[in-house]
């Protein structure tokens, strides 16, 4: 009675609780797998636009990765960090040579402090 018709609609009639329940989790699979790429997918090809900070840029993008981790996959903290970089626009570009050339690697949260304070350097440029 608490399953949208929509839904109901797709499942297919059994007598059987435990065949009526596997049939739920066997559709639900599927959408998990098409969202899966469907997030992959935004994450893979989100730039950063300009018509926000930069801040709201990373959430949006550590957000992706954290919906993709709920469904069962798992993205590297440090791979994140490179996508991240990877979508900002030319004028981030000695920023990236810059973290390219250090020894150390930063986590989401300090790439985050990073990109906040080369965002406000290049408004003074401007």
């Amino acid at each position: 009675m608490a399953i949208a018709n929509y839904i109901k609609t797709t499942l297919s009639k059994t007598d059987s609780a435990k065949e009526f329940l596997s049939n739920v989790e066997d559709r639900f699979k599927t959408v998990d797998k098409s969202l899966t790429g469907t997030l992959m997918a935004k994450l893979i090809t989100m730039k950063f636009d300009g018509k926000r900070v930069i801040q709201e840029h990373a959430i949006e993008m550590t957000n992706l990765a954290a919906q993709l981790q709920t469904l069962g996959m798992n993205v590297d903290e440090f791979f994140l960090v490179q996508f991240i970089l990877n979508s900002l626009p030319p004028q981030y570009g000695p920023f990236q040579i810059n973290y390219n050339t250090m020894k150390d690697k930063w986590n989401v949260n300090q790439l985050a402090i990073m990109l906040n304070q080369e965002e406000a350097r290049l408004n003074q440029l401007e």
